[in-house]
């Protein structure tokens, strides 16, 4: 899976960004599951269609993600 991390949000806590193809083939799918284990939608035009987490560790997201994701 391929990560991006962005600014850290307003307390300090970094974040991560994935596409939504990494989690489902629809957008609004990947976001719903996402939800799940605490991604949100990405309000930003430099990276489309990109869904965001709060994230220490990518190796756990990844994990996470493996184990909701449609496959």
């Amino acid at each position: 899976m391929e990560f991006t991390q962005i600014n850290s949000d307003g307390y300090g806590n970094p974040r991560t960004v994935i596409h939504y193809l990494e989690i489902a083939d629809s957008y609004s799918e990947a976001l719903k599951i996402a939800k799940t284990i605490g991604g949100r939608k990405f309000h930003n035009k430099q990276y489309g269609g990109g869904i965001v987490f709060q994230c220490w560790n990518t190796g756990d997201l990844e994990l996470k993600i493996k184990a909701v994701k449609i496959n």
